[in-house]
């Protein structure tokens, strides 16, 4: 299989990091903070209680995935049907997320009935699983099924901050938000701090995704956001609301920011990495640059939800696309952060340019600055995120 050329294809603009700007003002109020990284192993004892999965029956029947647009290798050879093949389970492939809170606004009232809609997976923002994990929505994984997962899962993915000891989370794929520069019109940018400046004014986009601008902005600002207070929180809120009111920013985008700098209608915009590599591969000029403050480092994760009528089938599929020679091909055509060792070495062999990418093998030094994206949970999430709506709503 070879790497897709996107460009500027419609079908970008559903990418699964994808945000639409839904008017959400509250978030799920939840007393539990999330916990800090380190400690412990990978499915170690510990954290919140919840109900375990039962994976002891066969491997069989149907198998009901929901999924964000475009992730993952399609065709008659793709992953689907190779775990169809080599399990005999039939897999419905839903792409039908489009946005984190849309999609749990629609699952949550079937969710509260101890019912998954007819899923036995769902791939969510960490943050969000650790909401629904704590509402008792989603269930803790046997690992006993999972010994790929055990084995592979990348180092900097095993302890994030809304599942510590990955619980009831296994990351599916990652990625890093940073600044997406044209080169050609902006050589200079290196710094959160020059979606600011009035020297680009007009010619830059923020994201909608809060957990992506408002930390950014935080970093900008000399703020650890994880040491934030809610003033502080609120306060790179205020400053991202009087650069829209003064036209410093040109507009809150998803992934159509891809647009905007195709068509140089803005110098560089706050984006996802896997994004620019896929825009590189039309327009060289463009470029993934590291600010200087840090990066945000995110994962949408696999969950198998309450009342799911196939858990042993869910967890068959997670240990699946573990071995590596099958990640090799969801990394090959999606470009994101892959979370499973092993597939540097494969794709080598199949594309030494990309297995040189530090925006898809990241080494631990490229990383040591990322800031893991926020949970926000309680009376903090539900007052950020009302301002912050109400400024890319306005």
């Amino acid at each position: 299989m070879t790497r897709r050329s996107t460009g500027v294809r419609d079908d970008r603009a559903t990418r699964p990091r994808a945000r639409i700007a839904v008017a959400v003002t509250a978030v799920l109020c939840i007393a539990a903070v999330a916990a800090g990284c380190g400690g412990g192993g990978i499915g170690a004892a510990g954290g919140q209680s919840g109900q375990q999965v039962d994976a002891s029956g066969p491997v069989q029947g149907k198998l009901t995935i929901s999924q964000w647009p475009l992730y993952i290798d399609p065709g008659k050879n793709g992953t689907i049907n190779e775990f169809e093949d080599a399990t005999g389970v039939h897999v419905d492939y839903i792409e039908d997320i489009n946005d984190n809170n849309e999609f749990f606004g629609k699952l949550q009232p079937q969710l509260a009935k101890g019912q998954s809609g007819g899923r036995d997976l769902i791939t969510v923002s960490d943050w969000l699983a650790k909401q629904m994990y704590d509402s008792g929505y989603i269930q803790k994984l046997d690992y006993a099924e999972l010994p790929n997962v055990k084995k592979n899962l990348i180092p900097q993915l095993r302890h994030p901050p809304a599942d510590p000891n990955r619980q009831f989370t296994v990351p599916w794929q990652a990625g890093m938000t940073g600044l997406i520069v044209n080169t050609d019109l902006a050589p200079n940018v290196n710094s959160v701090c020059d979606l600011f400046d009035p020297k680009y004014k007009g010619k830059v986009d923020m994201l909608t995704e809060l957990r992506d601008s408002v930390p950014m902005t935080l970093k900008c600002m000399g703020i650890d956001p994880d040491h934030a207070t809610t003033a502080q929180w609120l306060s790179a809120v205020d400053k991202i609301k009087e650069a829209a009111d003064s036209g410093q920013i040109r507009r809150f985008t998803g992934n159509d920011y891809i647009r905007d700098l195709s068509s140089g209608d803005v110098d560089f915009v706050l984006g996802w990495s896997g994004d620019a590599i896929q825009m590189q591969a039309d327009k060289p000029a463009i470029h993934f640059v590291m600010p200087k403050e840090g990066r945000m480092l995110w994962s949408t994760s696999m969950e198998i939800p309450v009342g799911a009528p196939n858990p042993a089938a869910a967890e068959a599929w997670m240990n699946f696309v573990y071995d590596p020679k099958v990640q090799a091909d969801i990394a090959q055509y999606v470009n994101y952060v892959t979370p499973v060792k092993g597939v540097k070495q494969i794709l080598a062999k199949r594309d030494p340019q990309l297995a040189k990418s530090k925006l898809i093998f990241p080494p631990e030094s490229y990383t040591k600055n990322c800031t893991y994206e926020p949970v926000l949970n309680g009376e903090q999430g539900r007052q950020v995120t009302q301002a912050f709506n109400a400024v890319i709503n306005g």
